[in-house]
């Protein structure tokens, strides 16, 4: 069985016992959190697409981590002018792994 949920502005295709990194949401590692709006829910040849979302479809996940990315770096430059601005950006994102699908 899998799903199309939307967290944090993206859709992601999860199954049960996936390990999936969205935006930074709150809770503590180890809690359970809902994540309601499921778009479609399918298993095998059966596949129910919501209008916009499946109704009383949840997806429960675990809280694995709560972490940082890696650096990025932005440079800026510009030519003759002696301007230099280095900048670096860690994202923050919440590491779940999906326990549950209830269609």
């Amino acid at each position: 069985m899998y799903a199309i949920i939307e967290t944090g502005g993206r859709q992601y295709k999860v199954q049960e016992g996936d390990l999936l990194r969205v935006e930074k949401l709150a809770g503590e590692v180890g809690a359970t959190i809902e994540i309601g709006p499921v778009l479609a829910v399918g298993s095998g040849e059966t596949l129910t697409i919501g209008r916009p979302f499946v109704d009383g479809a949840k997806v429960q996940c675990t809280v694995v981590a709560q972490d940082r990315a890696a650096k990025i770096l932005v440079f800026k430059k510009r030519r003759r002018k002696g301007f230099r601005k280095l900048q670096g950006h860690r994202q923050s994102y919440t590491a779940l792994r999906v326990a549950a699908i209830q269609a």
